[in-house]
């Protein structure tokens, strides 16, 4: 059985029930190969972390902004969206207590993974809740996942990448981009589009999705890169 003190220690909670703590990081494949373990997977906590995170972090923006409701809205869903989540769960070190399947083990540095530890990163969350209650939570919150904010606001982060690469792109080119289908293939059902983005006839990245709005959201994060705007 996996070590989960060294955890504590990163995540700064001492858990009164580290099952509570364990379960949280049971992903539900794991249980497929190993049905007789004896914690549940993690999605009912994944459920009551999501809640409780939401609510600290709405609370917070709202005692301590005055912006409008539309403004905190983009703060926040840049604080608990997936990609956040996952980065901050792999700062904490969740992924080497990650219960999975050997599949899913085998998985790393992919989309799906992401979006495990994200889900994992909730499950702790509501965890902790159940474990310290609100206030536990909250302190936890604070601790890892808003201290986050000054960055986010300092680098535009709540700006979606299609948004964020237009901002840039008119501030130091001068210009609005655009972007054109390069291909598309498969099946209605299943198709596969290949979009560039392009500076005035200067095409700066591509991207590839199943709808044209998907793959250029994909060419936009890859034009921020390419054009090292990615931390403007």
């Amino acid at each position: 059985m996996k070590d989960f003190s060294e955890l504590e220690r990163k995540l700064q909670v001492a858990f009164r029930d580290q099952d509570l703590l364990r379960q949280a990081l049971v992903h539900r494949s794991y249980l497929n190969e190993n049905p007789g373990f004896s914690l549940a997977h993690n999605e009912r906590l994944e459920f009551l972390g999501d809640a409780v995170l939401e609510v600290v972090v709405t609370e917070y923006l709202y005692q301590k902004y005055p912006n409008p409701e539309g403004e905190l809205t983009n703060w926040r869903a840049a604080l608990v969206n997936a990609i956040m989540l996952s980065l901050i769960a792999n700062r904490l070190g969740l992924e080497d207590f990650l219960y999975l399947s050997r599949g899913e083990a085998k998985d790393v540095g992919t989309k799906a993974r992401q979006y495990i530890l994200a889900n994992a990163m909730e499950a702790v969350i509501g965890a902790i809740y159940l474990d310290q209650g609100m206030a536990g939570a909250s302190g936890f919150i604070h601790r890892e996942i808003l201290v986050e904010l000054p960055e986010v606001l300092a680098n535009k982060l709540y700006l979606d990448p299609k948004s964020r690469f237009q901002e840039l792109a008119q501030d130091k080119a001068g210009t609005t981009p655009h972007y054109l289908v390069l291909d598309e293939h498969g099946p209605d059902h299943a198709k596969e589009f290949r979009v560039g983005l392009y500076i005035g006839d200067e095409l700066v990245a591509e991207g590839t999705g199943s709808s044209k709005q998907e793959a250029q959201v994909a060419a936009a994060e890859a034009g921020l890169k390419a054009k090292q705007w990615d931390k403007q």
